[in-house]
């Protein structure tokens, strides 16, 4: 960014140097150019500080996010230790048919 900078007013000093005539429609345009130049350096410049704040804010709530993950794993953790799941058997369905309790297709019309 600095760079930058010293471009512009590099351009601006030799402007300034050479003598660009403000009157005659070159030096107009010419001028005119390095004053744009320098306007799009200064708004380039805001948009990096405001880039470098939007980091380090996006980075906080990061911190901010991993801390509540870590707090949410280690409750969940302690209500895994209170209730052991380990212990319940798999809930397995049946095939059984709820009407004759056996394994059959009685909803099949061939029966």
């Amino acid at each position: 960014m600095n760079n930058l900078l010293k471009k512009v007013s590099y351009l601006q000093g030799l402007a300034e140097g050479l003598g660009v005539d403000e009157t005659s429609n070159e030096g107009k345009l010419l001028l005119e150019i390095i004053d744009v130049l320098g306007d799009f350096t200064e708004v380039l410049g805001e948009t990096v500080e405001e880039q470098i704040g939007i980091e380090e804010y996006v980075n906080f709530i990061d911190e901010d996010l991993s801390d509540l993950e870590d707090e949410f794993y280690d409750e969940f953790d302690e209500f895994d230790e209170f209730y052991d799941f380990d212990d319940y058997e798999e809930f397995e369905l049946d095939d059984d048919c709820l009407e004759c309790g056996d394994s059959c297709d009685c909803d099949n019309e061939e029966e």
